[in-house]
């Protein structure tokens, strides 16, 4: 990857909607060779795919949460079930392994305190194999950005 097709990559960061002529624009490329970096940068996996960006308020999901999981055990077995069991619930957006004190980060978006209190009784707690859980609220946001920083 050179620093066109990371010039590409960012634009479509930025609004993932733009045609292919204003591509070529902001990356200074003629179309056709723009399309073409396009493709094989979809075609090589290094642009996975394109998504609406919406205002989770709006949408109905007032409240973003940080949880932190630390297991009691590390065997295979639980974090399998742990992890597998994860991927399968909509309010987690992201799960993180991390070093650290905690083994896990899961960014959640819940509609309130009712919908997360019901995340952790309903959905993490029969999980099983966890052993801390700690929460953090989200209640204001300085930064929030798709676009990778020019690694250069």
């Amino acid at each position: 990857m050179d620093h066109k097709d990371r010039q590409i990559i960012r634009a479509l960061q930025r609004d993932g909607r733009m045609t292919n002529q204003d591509l070529a624009e902001a990356v200074n490329l003629s179309p056709s060779p723009c399309l073409r970096r396009l493709r094989n940068l979809e075609k090589s996996g290094a642009i996975i795919g394109f998504a609406a960006v919406a205002d989770a308020k709006l949408y109905g999901l007032a409240f973003e949460v940080f949880v932190r999981i630390t297991l009691e055990k590390h065997q295979e077995d639980v974090v399998q079930n742990f992890e597998r069991r994860v991927q399968a619930m909509d309010e987690v957006l992201e799960c993180h392994m991390m070093t650290g004190q905690v083994d896990y980060q899961l960014k959640v978006l819940v509609s309130g305190l009712d919908a997360y209190e019901d995340f952790i009784r309903n959905r993490i707690h029969p999980i099983g194999g966890v052993g801390s859980i700690e929460t953090s609220f989200v209640y204001g946001t300085v930064k929030k950005t798709a676009v990778f920083p020019d690694p250069s």
